[in-house]
């Protein structure tokens, strides 16, 4: 089977194009040794299957980062049948930096430029035959996004595979290309595999090269020594950078041709959009009410705000449509998700007969644990569906560069932003990826931050709560509360571990901002069914084998063999109501009857986060989450769920924190970090919400106290000015 490799600059449509080529048959996994991404998958060509690796998202070849090694690696040592270089035609000198360093491996290389269609739009052009002349390379021009030209590529992609392909440079001609030339034939004649390659390398001074190739380096230092720049000195490295930018000026941009609206400064649909979501006074309101609209089209029981507006009584009720106001599409799917875990649970409670143990384990433990979970995945899929608008259309990554101003005070760059917000779908993979953060601080504070953005095996926890309070009135302002409390939690955590734990500048922050674009239907599907799939397989084995483990510890004493007792009797009881004092200051500690199970609940959510609602269930019987609230107020809830946000996350985010950390100190350091603030914080919130009138006069202080500090401070500032 031939193996092709997709490779390109962040944003360039990569991901896109993968998806097209592999569709279903896509699998996620890690590289040897690292915890980067490795995807692969099959594509069905003409002339049989062709396995597709998608290579890491990267600027160029040089050692700067996990993903960058991890691309030069597998072309180098893997060595691919192909590589197709996605470049993004809207920004083609910028991608065209990481061709010409693959073009230097022997290789064959086919280039695929991405948003043909944007291109066009825009009224550019791109002479594809001029340029796949002076590349050396077959150029063709596709739009992922639309599979417009996919097969021309795949197929082109197949007929240079089987041709041998020679390394080129465009640094032959110049200043180097000298030096490059005798190090090359020194390298040619030690036998070694891509030698025009790693001779560059040798004369960028590329750390990976200096350690592969040591008893060459006295050969290479001699050949640079007498070699000097008016501009760059010794410097190597920018000698290189400089000489294939240059090249690419002139040899290769001219095959771009602009359209006169680009001289006189007219500007594009992106940058118009632009002016709006990153404008420098509104864009974090503006990110916050898209953060709310899709809070609200998730959980919302009154949509249009009908019952609130007094339109529909308060006695409309109709099953699944709503009660007193009209369900959002997500809550109407739960309703029905709902509606059918009962229909089975009472199935099969009138197949087993009530009363018996077997009963019990099936419906009041296995059932009641998993369907407790299982009715919040319409919700789960609807928030992961918007989020994932959000990024496919570029909004995303304009929200890094709208937060790096606060960010950069915080001890965090936009960039660390990125990551982050993954964690909103899960925080294994955002904790992997601040492996993009070349600062070691930086992303020690971001994987310590990282549970505090809420991800969606938290949701259950939220709307199983947030439904009970306040009649259900109120859902989608609760749950948008708790996401919203978890950024602010992140951003004070961070301001205080970079001003007491982790001093130091940060390095710039730099990123292109994609131009904006539909998100493909295809694709969001696909996201959406490994999402679903996913927790469906978590739901029949980690949760169903846990609620097990739960039904036998809360059905049964120590003393098991005398037989089933009453909850309050059982193991978990006892256990719980020990460490039930630890959370007496937090509200929901005080309750004796409920008190436990909420302690209970917290700790087996280090198993996975959806058995907090499901431990909940299994214990509370006929009351449920709604007697739970009930017993401990609304106060004590608010607390309880702040805790579960901040709390130690579920074993699989410890475990990818630990390979990040790569020490028990900083582990065990970043575990007491999040008991430490998930305790505190619930308290805080459980006195704030009990005696919210003193909490608010604190506020109203501290916030005239910092606005008078602040104009008093620009006072003296204007007045050594004058002096």
């Amino acid at each position: 089977m031939l193996k092709m490799a997709l490779l390109g600059n962040p944003n360039c449509g990569k991901t896109t194009l993968f998806n097209a080529l592999t569709g279903s048959t896509a699998h996620v996994g890690n590289w040897p040794g690292v915890t980067v991404d490795k995807r692969s998958g099959t594509y069905k060509g003409s002339e049989g299957d062709i396995e597709i690796v998608d290579l890491p998202g990267i600027y160029s070849l040089s050692p700067y980062s996990p993903e960058e090694v991890v691309a030069r690696n597998f072309i180098i040592d893997e060595k691919p049948d192909c590589v197709i270089n996605i470049i993004d035609a809207t920004n083609l000198e910028r991608n065209l930096y990481l061709t010409t360093q693959i073009m230097e491996i022997e290789t064959p290389i086919i280039c695929a430029l991405n948003f043909k269609d944007a291109l066009l739009k825009s009224g550019d052009s791109i002479d594809t035959v001029l340029l796949e002349k002076r590349l050396g390379v077959p150029v063709v021009e596709i739009s992922a996004l639309k599979s417009d030209g996919i097969k021309e590529l795949m197929d082109k992609a197949v007929i240079c595979s089987k041709k041998r392909r020679n390394a080129s440079t465009l640094l032959a001609e110049g200043a180097l290309g000298h030096i490059i030339n005798d190090i090359e034939i020194a390298m040619k004649y030690k036998g070694v595999d891509n030698p025009l390659y790693h001779a560059i390398r040798l004369v960028e001074n590329d750390e990976i090269e200096i350690k592969m190739h040591k008893d060459e380096l006295a050969m290479v230092n001699e050949y640079k020594k007498d070699f000097k720049d008016e501009v760059f000195g010794n410097d190597f490295e920018a000698l290189v950078a400089d000489a294939r930018y240059d090249k690419i000026e002139s040899e290769y941009s001219v095959t771009l041709k602009r359209k006169e609206k680009h001289v006189s400064g007219k500007l594009t649909r992106s940058d118009k959009i632009d002016k709006v979501l990153t404008h420098k006074i509104w864009a974090i309101p503006v990110f916050l009410l898209i953060m709310f609209l899709i809070f609200h089209f998730t959980f919302s029981e009154d949509l249009f705000f009908l019952g609130a507006l007094g339109i529909i009584p308060e006695s409309f009720d109709v099953p699944v449509i709503g009660t007193g106001g009209i369900n959002s599409v997500p809550v109407m799917l739960m309703n029905l998700v709902d509606m059918l875990c009962e229909s089975i649970s009472g199935g099969v409670t009138t197949l087993l007969g009530e009363g018996t143990w077997y009963q019990s384990l099936i419906v009041d433990g296995i059932f009641a644990g998993v369907f407790s979970v299982l009715t919040f995945l319409p919700q789960i899929l609807f928030l992961f569906l918007f989020l994932s608008i959000l990024e496919d259309t570029g909004y995303m990554a304009r929200v890094a560069f709208i937060w790096d101003k606060l960010f950069k005070k915080l001890g965090m760059s936009g960039k660390a932003f990125l990551p982050l917000l993954m964690c909103f779908g899960c925080a294994v993979p955002g904790m992997m990826a601040t492996k993009a953060l070349e600062n070691e601080k930086e992303r020690r504070i971001a994987i310590m931050v990282a549970p505090f953005f809420s991800c969606g095996a938290k949701l259950p926890i939220w709307t199983a709560f947030a439904m009970h309070l306040f009649g259900g009135n109120a859902t989608e302002f609760v749950i948008y509360g708790i996401y919203i409390l978890g950024i602010v939690i992140a951003v004070l955590t961070s301001f205080i571990l970079k001003k007491f734990f982790f001093k130091g500048e940060l390095p710039p922050f730099i990123m292109e901002l994609p131009t904006y674009h539909m998100p493909r239907f295809y694709n969001l599907m696909l996201r959406l069914w490994e999402k679903m799939k996913h927790f469906l397989i978590k739901a029949s084995t980690i949760i169903a084998s846990s609620t097990i483990v739960i039904w036998f510890l809360s059905n049964f004493s120590f003393a098991f063999w005398t037989g089933m007792v009453d909850s309050s009797e059982s193991m978990l009881s006892m256990i719980g109501r020990v460490l039930r004092w630890l959370f007496v200051p937090a509200g929901f500690g005080m309750s004796a009857d409920y008190g436990w199970m909420c302690v209970v609940g917290s700790f087996t959510g280090l198993i996975a986060k959806e058995m907090v609602v499901s431990t909940m269930e299994v214990l509370t019987a006929e009351a449920g989450i709604l007697g739970v609230v009930t017993a401990i107020g609304w106060q004590a809830t608010f607390a309880f769920m702040a805790f579960n946000l901040l709390s130690i996350p579920c074993m699989a985010a410890v475990a990818a924190a630990a390979g990040e950390f790569g020490s028990k100190k900083k582990l065990f350091g970043a575990i007491g970090f999040w008991l430490a603030t998930s305790y505190v914080v619930s308290v805080a919130v459980y006195w704030c919400c009990t005696i919210w009138w003193l909490a608010l006069v604190l506020a109203v202080i501290v916030t005239v106290t910092v606005i008078l500090l602040k104009m008093r401070k620009r006072k003296i500032k204007k007045e050594v000015e004058i002096v």
